[in-house]
């Protein structure tokens, strides 16, 4: 066997055997959700009996329609989607607005306001002085309570900025020779070669205020018409929860008036499916900017 023949052997073992990796690894990661589906899918009774897999042994759609079944979790539904696209879209807009402020030259304050910044993601006051400032400014049982806060994030205006700093200046001296103001380069040049990390932070930001729940229960738990999707999911289980607790049959309950049968395992598996799959469904529309940039070969330097 020649030395070319044995290159070639070993990099075809190699690939078989970093396929073969791949291939569990993909099967741990994802058999933990594929498992909640079926469960979420099988009969809740026959759930008790453990075995559930890959598929339902008895499958019904009862789960979800006691989750369903009371018509608050619509109007939860649609809060929850208007705080994610609003703080998703005016989170990335301010936080990569002050990100472009802070990563120019010739802003002479830029080092002690990112210090002040970075200070602030380790350090805060706690959360009853938070609770009594959000009170302070009225934010408190008003949906702005969703959106103001968390509109700009320390660590993503890291990121941001971080990304701002590869960008060739000489695009930015080109501009400005062009006349164009600070405004209008961050308009259409910052933003545009920034897409791919605004993409990322964007699916950061997006997943996070999807999932919120906490919030809701500190400042907006007295307003049933602004709870979120995942508060009302969260009080949902536990709603479900203390009536199997207190039941004669542990694995039995009535929900909304509904004879089925449904138990906390079931109800859980389906709040889970129902919470995760507006995110499965937008992230690989945004999966394609995390590795390609905009502003590759735009300039020669």
């Amino acid at each position: 066997m020649t030395a070319k023949q044995a290159a070639q052997l070993e990099d075809r073992i190699f690939n078989v055997i970093n396929h073969l990796f791949m291939l569990v690894l993909v099967v741990i990661t994802l058999y933990p959700f594929w498992n909640t589906v079926a469960v979420s899918f099988n009969d809740a009774m026959d759930t008790i009996r453990g075995g559930i897999s890959f598929a339902p042994r008895k499958f019904t759609l009862q789960n979800y329609k006691a989750v369903f079944a009371s018509g608050t979790i619509f109007n939860a539904f649609f809060i929850s989607l208007a705080r994610t696209v609003i703080q998703t879209g005016a989170g990335v807009f301010f936080t990569s607005m002050i990100a472009f402020c802070l990563s120019r030259k010739e802003f002479i304050f830029r080092k002690p306001f990112t210090i002040v910044l970075v200070i602030s993601m380790y350090l805060n006051a706690g959360l009853i002085p938070y609770y009594f400032l959000m009170r302070g400014l009225h934010l408190t049982n008003t949906f702005l309570v969703y959106i103001v806060p968390g509109i700009v994030n320390v660590f993503n205006f890291v990121i941001i900025r971080t990304y701002m700093h590869s960008l060739p200046e000489s695009i930015i001296e080109s501009a400005k020779i062009d006349g164009c103001g600070d405004f209008l380069i961050f308009i259409r040049i910052i933003l545009p070669l920034c897409m791919p990390v605004l993409a990322t932070v964007a699916l950061f930001v997006a997943v996070e205020a999807w999932n919120a729940w906490f919030d809701t229960l500190i400042y907006n738990s007295g307003r049933a018409y602004l709870h979120t999707l995942q508060y009302k999911l969260m009080e949902f289980l536990q709603s479900s929860q203390s009536q199997a607790k207190g039941a004669a049959d542990i694995g039995a309950m009535g929900m909304g008036g509904n004879t089925a049968m449904v138990t906390p395992v079931s109800i859980r598996a389906a709040i889970t499916v129902v919470a995760a799959v507006p995110i499965l469904v937008v992230y690989p529309f945004m999966q394609r900017y995390f590795v390609v940039g905009l502003n590759v070969g735009g300039v020669k330097e």
